[in-house]
């Protein structure tokens, strides 16, 4: 019998690190995952060096791994996700995997920082310290490195995007930018994710972007339309989630769900109306059951789509670099380690 809990509203984390025979520990680094905890971790975007923790948080997070790869005496690599839940205004930290092998995000971690982890860790299974290769100094890049799932939807029409705790992705990619924003959003156009703009060429409108959230999102959703609403998008939305944010001062058109009857948001997808989709739904098989057709349509009409709230957030801190994107070689990036 498997017994799962789900942590709700948590952020979770990856740390990979090497130990060695004399019981030291390095971090080769921390990543914060953009999707929440319950998202499968190969699933998810995540962020190196974090970009919303507290530096307290990620001090612990380090602590905790070091003092767990040394009570179980490991030589090698050791990965470790974490969920990290805000309670009364602390962050309270719980481990959900401690796995004393490589993960998938250690050719991440290494083109990020720099350090072979695997070549690192080979050599202390076989008797080399950490010390002995010059490995004793953590590195922090003064840089953000971004990893993105890839997903093999666009060749199963008709398939639901919804992310959840079963993993669907097929592949990765790595962005690499000065601010998160920027890190983010080529880490989309690696993946084949088209952020919109809300002008053509021509400075015609491209469309709307239509939201509809659950009730436990919808603050988060107001701040993202208002965003949206500041770059020149429309807003389009369903009834609860157009309540929320018109009440906040945004202008908000308000669209039929499926189930509401016609004309609907499904409709304006087929017609090309809307450019970009925010579903999040509640974790109940009505919930998703009712959404399934906004998805599935989306991906038919290549609107690009969000599924979590995070993910909205940093696609729109991503658009709002767009314009600002600068080439950067892995050397020039490496040479930042050093100066």
């Amino acid at each position: 019998m498997l017994l799962d809990r789900f942590l709700n509203d948590a952020v979770e984390c990856d740390v990979d690190c090497i130990a060695d025979s004399t019981g030291a520990v390095f971090i080769g680094g921390v990543m914060e995952h953009i999707e929440q905890a319950g998202v499968h971790s190969g699933d998810s975007a995540c962020s190196l060096p974090p970009y919303s923790l507290s530096k307290a948080t990620v001090d612990e997070l380090k602590k905790q791994t070091a003092a767990m790869a040394k009570a179980l005496n490991v030589i090698g690599l050791m990965n470790v996700q974490f969920a990290i839940q805000e309670k009364d205004g602390q962050d309270v930290i719980f481990v959900l995997e401690v796995n004393p092998r490589a993960s998938r995000t250690v050719p991440y971690v290494s083109k990020a920082t720099g350090i072979q982890l695997a070549k690192v860790a080979a050599r202390c299974m076989v008797g080399q310290t950490l010390e002995q290769q010059g490995i004793t100094k953590e590195v922090t890049p003064p840089y953000f490195s971004v990893k993105e799932a890839v997903f093999p939807f666009v060749k199963f029409p008709g398939v639901d995007t919804i992310l959840g705790p079963e993993m669907k992705s097929t592949g990765e990619v790595m962005g690499v930018g000065k601010t998160f924003g920027e890190a983010f959003v080529k880490s989309q156009l690696g993946a084949g994710t088209k952020l919109p703009v809300p002008k053509d060429a021509e400075g015609k409108s491209t469309g709307k972007v239509f939201l509809t959230v659950k009730n436990s999102d919808k603050p988060r959703a107001v701040e993202v339309a208002r965003q949206l609403h500041a770059m020149g998008f429309p807003i389009i939305a369903t009834k609860g989630t157009s309540a929320a944010i018109n009440a906040a001062g945004i202008p908000c058109e308000t669209v039929n769900k499926v189930t509401e009857g016609r004309p609907h948001v499904v409709d304006m997808i087929k017609n090309n109306e809307i450019i970009m989709v925010v579903n999040t739904v509640e974790e109940r098989r009505n919930a998703i059951a009712d959404s399934r057709a906004i998805r599935t349509s989306s991906l038919l009409a290549r609107v690009t789509t969000f599924t979590t709230i995070a993910g909205a957030e940093a696609a729109v801190e991503g658009m709002l670099a767009m314009e600002n994107l600068d080439v950067i070689s892995v050397q020039e990036m490496h040479a930042q380690l050093t100066a």
